[in-house]
């Protein structure tokens, strides 16, 4: 697997990142979901990285500065030929060694609460987040999930 930074400008990954907006909308309600679309995760405070088998975009992941000692992990998502191959394993890798990079101390992420996330949930808790409060302007929602962990 090649993970690196993306310029948010391929085909592949314009595709992908469409597929994950439209089935969040679908598993979702409207008002809860928070996965960010691709002008947004052009952000300056954003990076975003794809993970590729050859010529096969495999999956993305972001990471968002919220603090110059925290980050948000964002649009976490394997493409539905590539489930079950270590692709969000090896992704999740990467950016906790970038948040320790960068001196992180603290990273978050938000996730849905329904079963369809079960198989997020395992990951994240797996990779030593724990569940806590809404976080930077998030609010209450049953159907989220906050997560946290440090950086070490």
């Amino acid at each position: 697997m090649d993970i690196r930074v993306d310029d948010l400008q391929g085909p592949e990954i314009v595709q992908l990142l469409s597929e994950h907006m439209q089935h969040m909308a679908r598993i979702t309600p409207r008002h809860s979901v928070h996965a960010l679309d691709i002008n947004n995760l052009r952000h300056p405070d954003i990076t975003l990285w794809t993970v590729w088998g050859g010529a096969a975009l495999m999956g993305c992941g972001a990471l968002k500065q919220v603090t110059p000692s925290a980050g948000e992990i964002k649009s976490m998502r394997t493409a539905s030929d590539h489930l079950r191959k270590g692709v969000a394993a090896a992704l999740m890798t990467h950016i906790l060694d970038e948040a320790k990079r960068r001196s992180y101390q603290q990273l978050f992420l938000e996730t849905g609460a329904s079963d369809a996330f079960a198989s997020a949930h395992r990951l994240y808790e797996r990779f030593g987040f724990r569940r806590c409060g809404p976080f930077t302007g998030y609010v209450e929602d049953p159907n989220s999930v906050f997560m946290t962990r440090l950086v070490q």
